[in-house]
């Protein structure tokens, strides 16, 4: 086991238009036995860092340190790291169980111990009928597993993962998944899973990363990720659907009542197209933005249609889209001119609704953020 901490990292690409900033000043620490996932967009860093913490690549400044000791200047051969790329990267002339035994080889392990380790890997990710057969002779998601099997086998400190599950079917994706977790808990080894999939980095993870820019955004539990989003990007891309958003002004109390032939004694915000009431505990919070550009966060579960939500919920009425089914749950895609959310309820739903509906916002449980900056308000 060993204990990961990367420390103002940078990483710049030249390129004749403009430099390529892949990492930007990146801190991150992993602790020792932890698994943790890195989750991000395609072409934020994740697959850069990866390759500068396992010494395929050098950071342009900053420190990768291991149990302390920075490893900078390193090689890969001596850094007690193993990395499964997205690429299985297999030796065509050699046998599934001699790409995986390949690295024991190398390293003079006694026959008995390498035959062990294979066949232990081998029945871990079910090649056991495969082992005799050439890369040629695999699908593409049994190369991949081979490739995992050749980084199980060394028992490294230090596990790379570079979305190596992404040519695996749904099923086995999902088993996977599972699988990793139980090695993870047998070899208490650290271990630093890369993916585009937020489901999968939830799933997986002890802690997650979030990557965007060059930069870690956030750092925490999959339920803290979703609930006490840090920043606008974080809260848009945790969740599934993704959070809405819609951007106004926050009305004082005196305000609101004006605009309103009722009175509710709290804060609302004004956007393009309606007005909303805030309950008394988000109205606390923006307290010091009355008059203020905000934006306003909202989960599709929260967004509920009339007759589903009690008097706590501000109601408006959107245009209706269309309806997506998807047997438990269903998805209403609404607007109210440029804005364009949608509203999650149950799968039951009946599919001859009108093309105007009101739909009730539960804004006890909104997200603020700053219009310029995009920083959670707290």
């Amino acid at each position: 086991m060993a204990r990961v901490v990367l420390e103002s990292l940078s990483r710049v690409f030249p390129n004749p238009a403009s430099p390529i900033r892949a990492l930007d000043s990146l801190n991150l620490s992993i602790e020792s036995g932890e698994l943790m996932t890195l989750v991000g967009p395609s072409g934020c860093g994740k697959t850069t860092l990866l390759r500068i913490i396992a010494g395929l690549d050098k950071p342009d400044s900053g420190a990768v340190s291991l149990d302390g000791r920075v490893v900078n200047d390193v090689p890969p051969k001596t850094r007690d790291v193993a990395m499964v790329f997205q690429n299985p990267a297999l030796y065509p002339h050699l046998s599934a169980y001699d790409n995986m035994a390949f690295g024991l080889m190398l390293r003079k392990c006694p026959r008995a111990e390498i035959e062990k380790r294979v066949k232990e890997a081998a029945q871990l990710l079910e090649l056991n009928g495969c082992l005799d057969r050439k890369p040629m002779e695999l699908s593409g998601g049994q190369r991949q597993r081979v490739a995992i099997g050749r980084a199980i086998v060394r028992r490294p400190g230090i596990f790379l993962f570079d979305e190596p599950l992404s040519n695996l079917d749904a099923p086995l994706r999902l088993q996977m998944r599972a699988e990793l977790r139980q090695l993870h808990q047998k070899l208490g080894a650290t271990m630093f899973y890369v993916t585009h999939e937020q489901v999968e980095a939830m799933s997986l993870g002890n802690r997650i990363a979030v990557m965007q820019g060059g930069q870690i955004q956030q750092v925490a539990s999959a339920g803290d990720l979703y609930a006490a989003p840090v920043n606008r990007f974080v809260a848009g891309f945790i969740g599934s659907p993704p959070m809405n958003f819609f951007e106004g002004r926050v009305l004082s109390a005196d305000d609101f009542e004006s605009e309103q032939s009722y009175s509710r004694g709290t804060h609302g915000v004004r956007s393009p197209g309606f007005r909303l009431r805030l309950s008394q505990h988000p109205a606390q919070l923006l307290n010091k933005h009355v008059g203020k550009s905000i934006v306003l966060g909202l989960r599709p579960e929260h967004i509920l249609l009339q007759g589903d939500a009690g008097d706590s919920c501000s109601t408006i009425e959107a245009d209706l889209e269309w309806v997506q089914p998807l047997g438990r749950e269903t998805q209403v895609h609404l607007a109210v001119l440029t804005h364009k959310f949608v509203a999650l309820v149950p799968g039951n739903l009946r599919q001859d609704l009108p093309k105007r509906v009101k739909v009730q916002f539960q804004t006890a449980h909104a997200h603020f953020f700053d219009a310029v900056t995009g920083n959670a308000l707290r």
